[in-house]
């Protein structure tokens, strides 16, 4: 599914157009987007958590010439999936 593909679905679920779904999507994505920057958790209850991890300096290798480069820490997002959220992923899963 792609943002439009979202947008449109909530279009037809919400009843409104497909404007007003463009603007909500934008809005959320930059909600969560924001309270990541400032390093909030974000906890949708039933979907799961997204937070920010540190991710520490550490040396690695240029993959061309072999040759060790600094990696600087970082800040990364993450997400961590809510129990009915993965109860709703395996829902009818088969194993292959």
């Amino acid at each position: 599914m792609k943002k439009s593909d979202l947008v449109d679905a909530i279009s037809a679920k919400a009843n409104v157009s497909k404007a007003q779904a463009q603007i909500i999507v934008d809005d959320v994505f930059e909600l969560i987007s924001d309270g990541l920057s400032k390093g909030e958790k974000i906890d949708l209850r039933g979907f799961g958590t997204f937070s920010v991890r540190e991710s520490a300096a550490r040396t690695g290798r240029n993959p061309q010439t072999g040759e060790p480069i600094s990696i600087p820490a970082r800040r990364v997002p993450g997400f961590k999936p809510g129990k009915e959220l993965k109860d709703r992923v395996n829902v009818n899963h088969k194993p292959v």
